[in-house]
């Protein structure tokens, strides 16, 4: 007689008892999901991994320091039966046979009378793959399936159409420092669904070439803006784009809030009425550094880094920035936007108590197939940048660090 395959179920687990038996490995990878389900988690056992224990010192289980006895199943929905002792398994499982509890078995898929699925998550979505045939399982060929298909409809390549009508609003997505697959994942995805992306010249470029033909791209540095200021007119587009009932992306590189004026964007549609979502992304200011092979901090040589603007030079009554306390700190300091300042920069670091042979490193177009890095010293830092042509947008990190790792240039 052929082998049936199990019928797929999702359990609403929301304050019902989840009795697991075991806390190595096993319960470990699963206790997360439950948690997150709303079980109300009992576990049952002499010893647990140190992530299981900070689970249950969170409160967000209970644990019973002890072996299985026979009663513990006694009012629960589901169990997960874990532990290294045969015997003590094959005692739990029937008695959730008697009992009518849904029983996984990590030691025995045979003699389960539930599996665990292969999940992930995309989108709102749960993917859950389970192997039809109980004598061939593969942990791994279903774990694969599940990753392709999150993969897919997380980057665009397996087309699930939303039949729902989308709610008009504006999400400002940090595009991260370059490489386009430095996105994050809920960034590309807002992306995906965008009727409208109005994007900086520093966001990933290559990701407005996966765009649909439908939607409209819009260069933030081209917007006409006649008597506003250009951020104005970017804040006056971003509204009047949301009032026509379209899902609008404010693509920028780097992270929304650091050195990118999200806040006054997110303040104009907040006085607008209109709906707007914030998605971090990876910031310039510590990917470009590590991509070419600088920490920004490291053991025994930095405890702190200080991220700064350049774009104001030292001297300017504009410059809000603190540089002769800076000179004094003996951490890292990385300076954005600061290429065509930087030689006054190095003069006022210096002259506030900073060495002249302080390590600099320039990480041009970090991220992206153009990276370049140039090396130099406070004090030829100016004459470097010169010689070598160095442009924006350029991160540059000052301090000890700079001469840690491998040098990196791609």
């Amino acid at each position: 007689m052929a082998e049936h395959p199990a019928y797929p179920v999702g359990l609403r687990l929301t304050g019902r008892r989840v009795v697991v038996i075991g806390g190595g490995q096993v319960a470990q990878r699963r206790l997360p999901a439950l948690i997150a389900a709303g079980a109300d988690v009992l576990l049952v056992s002499p010893e647990a991994t140190p992530s299981v224990e900070a689970m249950a010192d969170a409160g967000e289980i209970t644990w019973e320091r002890r072996v299985y006895t026979l009663g513990d199943l006694a009012d629960a929905w589901y169990a997960l039966i874990a532990t290294g002792d045969p015997d003590a398994n094959a005692a739990a499982s029937a008695e959730a046979e008697r009992r009518r509890v849904w029983c996984v078995r990590s030691d025995n898929a045979d003699a389960a009378t539930a599996w665990t699925p292969a999940t992930g998550h995309s989108e709102g979505v749960t993917v859950a793959v389970l192997t039809t045939d109980a004598k061939g399982r593969d942990p791994r060929h279903t774990a694969a399936i599940r990753d392709a298909v999150v993969e897919g409809l997380r980057d665009g390549t397996l087309v699930a159409p939303h039949h729902r009508t989308r709610t008009a609003g504006v999400a400002l997505v940090g595009g991260g420092p370059g490489d386009p697959d430095l996105i994050t994942v809920r960034g590309r995805r807002l992306l995906a669904e965008a009727d409208v992306v109005i994007a900086d010249r520093l966001g990933p470029r290559d990701l407005l070439a996966e765009l649909p033909p439908h939607v409209e791209v819009i260069d933030a540095a081209k917007i006409p803006y006649g008597r506003y200021m250009a951020q104005e007119a970017i804040n006056n587009a971003l509204i009047e784009h949301a009032r026509q009932g379209k899902s609008v992306v404010r693509l920028k590189g780097g992270d929304p809030y650091v050195f990118g004026r999200g806040m006054e964007e997110l303040q104009a549609l907040a006085e607008a009425g209109i709906a707007c979502t914030v998605v971090p992304g990876i910031s310039s200011s510590i990917s470009v550094p590590g991509a070419a092979g600088i920490p920004v901090t490291h053991r025994g040589v930095a405890h702190e880094f200080t991220v700064v603007s350049g774009h104001v030079a030292p001297d300017d009554e504009r410059s809000l920035v603190d540089w002769p306390s800076l000179a004094r700190l003996t951490g890292t300091l990385v300076v954005l936007m600061g290429v065509d300042k930087i030689g006054k920069i190095a003069e006022t670091l210096i002259a506030h108590g900073k060495p002249a042979g302080t390590p600099v490193a320039l990480v041009q177009e970090g991220t992206t197939a153009s990276q370049r890095r140039v090396d130099a010293t406070l004090e030829t830092v100016a004459e470097t940048v010169r010689t070598q042509e160095v442009r924006p947008p350029a991160v540059i990190v000052i301090g000890e660090v700079v001469t840690v790792g491998p040098r990196t240039s791609a």
